[in-house]
């Protein structure tokens, strides 16, 4: 499976939502660095919360405003969302690459999607500095990506890297501490 190849399918951003739902996601753009901004979105989102659109609008804005856990709780919603409507396990930990050859056959278009978003939430966590949980995810997205196709090994290296450095720092702050 390539998850390159989209083949002429929609992609999230083509499923419409309603007036009131773009109007608001305007009005956020618009007015973007204000308050009244996320305010918008997060109307936006209680009207269609299971909206890709509006989680991808809302994501984004958390993100650019370096307010990390509020935007991996909206990946973890975007992935939670695209893995149900591709009837596959919700719980990205059990996605098997058997997973993902049913799922292309839904929507190679919102595969990538998903996997792209547990992408986004593990450079997240890094950025938390939750590299351990960061490394189970790039960990899981390398075991059905085995062709790498999503630039994967990078930030899987960089995890691994990051996880090995927090151990030896707390092995060393171990034996400070006993020494004393």
């Amino acid at each position: 499976m390539d998850l390159l190849d989209f083949s002429g399918e929609d992609m999230y951003f083509d499923e419409p939502v309603s007036p009131e739902v773009e109007s608001l996601l305007a009005d956020a753009a618009h007015r973007y660095g204000e308050p009244g901004a996320e305010l918008s979105l997060l109307h936006a989102y209680f009207l269609e919360p299971e909206h890709l659109t509006v989680l991808v609008a809302l994501y984004r804005y958390f993100y650019y405003r370096h307010r990390y856990q509020e935007a991996l709780i909206t990946a973890d919603r975007a992935i939670a969302i695209s893995a149900e409507r591709l009837r596959i396990p919700i719980d990205w930990r059990a996605l098997t690459e058997a997973d993902l050859g049913r799922s292309v056959q839904v929507s190679m278009s919102l595969t990538r999607f998903l996997l792209l978003a547990l992408k986004g939430a593990g450079y997240l966590l890094m950025r938390l500095g939750r590299s351990a949980e960061a490394l189970t995810r790039f960990e899981k997205l390398a075991e059905v990506d085995t062709s790498d196709r999503l630039g994967i090994n990078e930030l899987l290296a960089m995890a691994r890297s990051a996880v090995a450095e927090e151990q030896i720092a707390e092995v060393g702050g171990n034996v400070r501490f006993l020494g004393r």
